[in-house]
């Protein structure tokens, strides 16, 4: 972990229906990685196998990346399997964010895991108030994020929807989506 002298650990989630909540996440990751930090980052919803743009810039700068999701799935034909899935990215999560040799832990699309009722938000907070070191900090992604996280949350940032190509009929496209 690099020098934690005068750094306090924050909370950050970035939730909202808009565009732009992992990409938000990807610019502190950026400017963190350029600082030298140890980063890890936990996908919850995208797919495994996903070899998003993200995941091949993460390859390249040498940052430690878990997609371990199936895809959508609140569209899952097995909510068993999904529930494991995710439950096992919250077990590795806890890992990195205790393990005393990340600086930044990065939680892409955990909130879903709350609305779908995979994960229990009140053990989750009542976990990390417990056990994420002092000096961690951790980012939260995702649409609809509770009250109760939003309040135990150091900041947060809501992104809004103005205006997207999707609603024009044009679909999503690598390097801007994904």
């Amino acid at each position: 972990m690099s020098s934690t002298s005068t750094r306090q650990g924050l909370i950050i989630v970035n939730t909202g229906d808009g565009k732009g909540k992992t990409t938000a996440a990807l610019g502190v990751l950026l400017r963190a990685w350029g600082r030298g930090w140890n980063i890890s980052v936990v996908q919850f919803i995208k797919q495994e196998t996903g070899r998003w743009g993200e995941v091949q810039a993460a390859e390249k700068l040498g940052i430690e990346w878990h997609s371990m999701g199936d895809g959508f799935t609140w569209k899952s034909k097995d909510l068993d399997k999904t529930t494991e899935k995710v439950q096992a990215a919250w077990s590795l999560a806890q890992e990195k964010i205790a393990g005393g040799v990340y600086d930044l832990v990065i939680l892409d699309e955990m909130t879903y895991a709350f609305r779908f009722g995979w994960l229990d938000l009140h053990e989750v907070i009542s976990w990390l108030r417990a056990n994420r070191p002092p000096a961690v900090h951790v980012i939260i992604t995702g649409r609809d994020a509770p009250s109760e996280l939003i309040e135990f949350a150091d900041l947060v940032t809501e992104m809004c929807k103005v205006k997207h190509p999707y609603d024009r009929g044009i679909p999503a496209q690598p390097g801007i989506e994904f």
